[in-house]
């Protein structure tokens, strides 16, 4: 089976600061980044795992398939005695037309506040 998100998905490389936060703590910090467009869904910015600056991620059970991306694997983000469950999530291994999200996390806006330069 062919994964071909032609017209449907784009990626778009870019060199802009994003940073991440809950409340008024920084999350996560990064010069790059990958926004991920896909019609019908909101705007996603993908990140280096580098870009984890505080708390930690811890393996979560959740997992879900894109047809178009592959298997996205889920973490809780844990700071100190505070958990939110399945707030990232990652593609290690996308099919190869989204290469370049591969291993980049997603910090889901539901949980999380997101500064665009």
């Amino acid at each position: 089976m062919i994964h071909d998100p032609a017209d449907r998905i784009s990626l778009q490389p870019h060199a802009r600061r994003v940073r991440i936060y809950w409340g008024d703590g920084l999350v996560a910090d990064a010069d790059h980044g990958v926004t991920l467009l896909e019609k019908g869904y909101p705007d996603r910015q993908y990140l280096p795992p580098g870009a984890l600056l505080n708390g930690t991620l811890r393996l979560s059970e959740t997992q879900t398939h894109c047809p178009f991306k592959g298997n996205a694997t889920y973490y809780d983000y844990v700071l100190d005695d505070q958990v939110k469950r399945d707030a990232v999530w990652c593609y290690e291994t996308p099919y190869t037309a989204m290469a370049e999200i591969a291993g980049y996390l997603v910090f889901d806006p539901q949980h999380f506040d997101q500064v665009i330069d």
